[in-house]
């Protein structure tokens, strides 16, 4: 995501007999349900929406009634707000969203990083609620939340074709309250509840380390001084003895698009592009380009290698897919997650909000990062198999990158 000023997508019937199937399975879905139903047709120009809006109204108003005894009526507040956030989500864009004002409260807080949470990134996938990555170390990660699960269910609350945004105020609370979380695995049959206790986040940024001869940078994430510490990681690698790195995305969802540039820049000449938006209802182009801080590059003969995978997203696949199109780096590990968009935060009076996708992103050789994601230029799975002699588990994706970067010629 962007953070910054934009914030970072009749045929007839034949048979008499299929029309008395139809109507036997109408009723015994009455019948099953316990409710009986009788219709009533009123003339509606859908079309023009006031009339047909107008009719629905006045029929809530004159026929419903609450089958709880504990409800109560939607204030006239409510009933805008219900029918802007519906008239919003017809637009069936994800990253399109309307907030009353008590979810953009809610909403800003999640940006600010002022709650309590678990520590995971979630989107909208195929219509899905889909973990991008719980973030390392996080209460989240170490539950066994992993990046690509399907969330079903939040304290028992369905949330499947609910926007993200409805996930992440059930995930959101009180610190030291527990909630649970019901995820389908990727590959599993079945789901699975994951009770996890709300901590405060704490956001990793960047870590390096040295492997078998290869230095490595993990980037968590693209903050405000994310540049600035991948900067500092750089410097060491450069005063190094390695002439092999691999920066290591797996799991990064993005942040500032500006991080992804300036990092994008110690690798880049000056000018070339990074990527591209196209805005507004004309697309208009806007380029965004490397402010060539790749001199150091001169004073080695370095070969590099990008780890990605599914809850790499936005940034990550800025990053990645522009040292990809100028073949600077290969690329290893699994498609990206494909969130190439960028939304506009608008703020109204009364305390709602809406975010609205403004822009799209695409690479510099013009991919589009939504539609298409950044595919490897090599195919590493993670694996289980991989185990050191006292039988702990191996990184397999980072052993295939290091693999993969030696064999650069």
């Amino acid at each position: 995501m962007q953070l910054s000023k934009k914030y970072l997508s009749n045929k007839k019937f034949v048979k008499v007999a299929s029309v008395v199937v139809f109507i036997i399975a109408i009723f015994i879905f009455g019948y099953v349900s316990g409710a009986s139903m009788s219709t009533t047709t009123h003339a509606a120009d859908v079309t023009s929406g006031t009339n047909l809006l107008d009719k629905v109204k006045q029929t809530l108003s004159d026929k419903f009634i609450f089958w709880k005894a504990s409800s109560t009526m939607p204030t006239d507040a409510d009933l805008q707000y219900g029918m802007i956030k519906g008239y919003v989500s017809a637009y069936g864009d994800p990253y399109t969203i309307f907030f009353p004002p008590k979810d953009a409260k809610s909403f800003s807080e999640n940006v600010k990083g002022s709650f309590g949470g678990v520590g995971m990134n979630v989107g909208e996938k195929d219509g899905r609620i889909v973990v991008i990555a719980p973030l390392k170390d996080s209460p989240a990660m170490k539950a066994g939340i992993k990046a690509g699960d399907i969330i079903a269910s939040v304290d028992g609350h369905n949330v499947l074709g609910q926007p993200s945004d409805e996930a992440v105020s059930l995930i959101r609370g009180e610190i030291g309250k527990s909630v649970k979380i019901t995820v389908l695995h990727p590959g599993a049959k079945s789901t699975v509840d994951i009770t996890i206790v709300r901590a405060e986040i704490k956001i990793p940024t960047i870590d390096s380390e040295t492997k078998n001869g290869v230095y490595i940078i993990h980037l968590y994430n693209f903050s405000a001084d994310s540049a600035e510490l991948f900067r500092q990681a750089l410097l060491g690698f450069a005063t190094s003895t390695s002439n092999d790195l691999i920066i290591d995305l797996r799991g990064n969802p993005g942040g500032y698009l500006d991080s992804a540039v300036d990092i994008a820049s110690f690798f880049l000449p000056e000018g070339k592009i990074v990527v591209f938006e196209k805005q507004g209802k004309n697309e208009d182009r806007v380029d965004h380009r490397s402010k060539g801080f790749n001199s150091w590059m001169a004073n080695k003969n370095v070969k590099i290698g990008v780890l990605i995978d599914g809850g790499s997203a936005s940034a990550s696949e800025i990053l990645s897919g522009a040292l990809k199109d100028y073949n600077v780096a290969k690329i290893v590990g699994t498609k990206s997650f494909g969130k190439g968009s960028v939304q506009e935060l608008v703020n109204f009076d009364d305390g709602s909000s809406l975010k609205v996708t403004v822009a799209k992103w695409y690479t510099p050789n013009g991919v589009s990062i939504s539609e298409n994601g950044i595919v490897p230029d090599v195919i590493a799975e993670a694996t289980t198999t991989m185990k050191d002699k006292k039988g702990n588990i191996l990184d397999s994706q980072i052993y295939k990158a290091i693999d993969v970067v030696k064999g650069i010629k």
